[in-house]
């Protein structure tokens, strides 16, 4: 029987893809034990971490298997049913985000309903349950109406942009409980990742600017150019404020419309996030380490930049499986650049990594992150 005993608190991520991967690092630094759990063990976060458990995170008894021995649980996704996590609080895990919280980003009509009431701004939504209600909700907001699923979807999967009732008919045939919104013009996306402590200390990054391509982040951009110092502001109040009100326990990101005039919370989600991967090198303190510091509520970390520029750029998976060797083509062009990589077989269109510049000049450091993505995954130079 092994004698091992944890030395420093232990965490537990429900989850073991390149979130968790990512968390690995700072537990580190940190002194954490960080514990997975994984539904296979070739997963990311299963091929690098030691305390990896095999189990389905839709059954309560792995979960509570899983949870013994943590000073806490977390998630790298917002998947796990929500009545099991009541279970795991009911038990004496401690658990961050609780069920109370984290719901509002497993279903977006709770989102919207608690938003609303809060006087966060939102778009005009309502529940639907055919084309009927979709085409009267039209008749009010005006075509296009945006579908989405209530529950599951990402990278633009579970978003449906429909310019009729043919097309919302369509979205229907899914047979995924749907909710309807109206359409927002705007002039680009933008993203604040804030944290906040069981006992209230909360922190802002700054804002960026997410660019999309097909529903799917390609680019960050921080801080996000040209915004005004007001408008950030109000971006991070409103995220902060979120927060406070939905008692957030963790990293929460807050995904907006900037519309010129106004500012519209799109999605949420309650975990490190894409939109924060720039913070591993561009930031004095990680997502990934503030997470751990949130849900362990120790005092929380300076979100200040290191350079005045950060870009990072996602690594699409293309038709060859052997990023590798560009690697030394990216490390000689550019020493500056880092590069991560996922541990995910690599498939068409599929997340499998991000580079990350900084610098002071924006275009010349978005060019650098560009390049070594692009070629990368391509191998051609742009």
């Amino acid at each position: 029987m092994s004698s091992y005993r944890p030395i420093g608190p232990v965490v537990g991520m429900v989850g073991a893809g390149q979130l968790a991967r990512m968390t690995q690092q700072p537990a580190i630094a940190l002194g954490v034990e960080l514990r997975v759990l994984a539904n296979a063990p070739d997963e990311s976060a299963a091929r690098v971490i030691v305390d990896t458990r095999i189990g389905d995170y839709r059954d309560l008894a792995d979960l509570r298997d899983f949870a013994k021995g943590c000073d806490a649980i977390t998630f790298d996704h917002e998947h796990v049913p929500t009545e099991h996590i009541r279970a795991l609080a009911a038990d004496g895990f401690t658990v961050h985000p609780g069920a109370d919280a984290l719901v509002h980003a497993q279903d977006k009509a709770v989102m919207r309903e608690r938003l609303t009431a809060i006087g966060a701004p939102c778009p005009a939504w309502a529940r639907v349950s055919g084309v009927e209600d979709v085409t009267r909700f039209a008749g009010e907001h005006g075509w296009p109406v945006v579908l989405k699923a209530v529950r599951g979807g990402y990278d633009g999967r579970g978003v449906w942009v429909c310019r009729s009732a043919e097309e919302a008919a369509e979205a229907f045939a899914t047979g995924v409980p749907l909710m309807a919104e109206a359409f927002v013009p705007f002039e680009r996306e933008l993203a604040v990742l804030v944290a906040r402590s069981p006992h209230g200390q909360g922190v802002s990054y700054p804002v960026v600017e997410t660019v999309q391509q097909d529903g799917i982040c390609v680019e960050v951009l921080a801080p996000a150019p040209g915004l005004d110092p007001e408008r950030a502001a109000q971006a991070q109040n409103i995220a902060l404020g979120i927060a406070q009100e939905l008692g957030v326990t963790g990293l929460l990101a807050v995904e907006l419309f900037d519309s010129g005039d106004a500012l519209v919370v799109n999605e949420l989600a309650m975990r490190p996030h894409n939109s924060g991967h720039w913070t591993i090198e561009g930031a004095r303190t990680s997502q990934f380490e503030q997470h751990l510091r949130a849900v362990l509520d120790l005092p929380l970390g300076s979100p200040a930049m290191t350079a005045p520029v950060v870009v990072m750029a996602n690594l699409l998976g293309g038709d060859d499986p052997d990023l590798f060797k560009r690697y030394e083509h990216v490390m000689a062009h550019d020493p500056g650049v880092k590069v991560h990589f996922y541990g995910k077989q690599v498939r068409p269109g599929r997340k499998i990594g991000h580079v990350t510049a900084v610098g002071d000049d924006l275009d010349e450091v978005r060019a650098r992150a560009r390049h070594a993505a692009v070629y990368l995954t391509t191998g051609e130079y742009t």
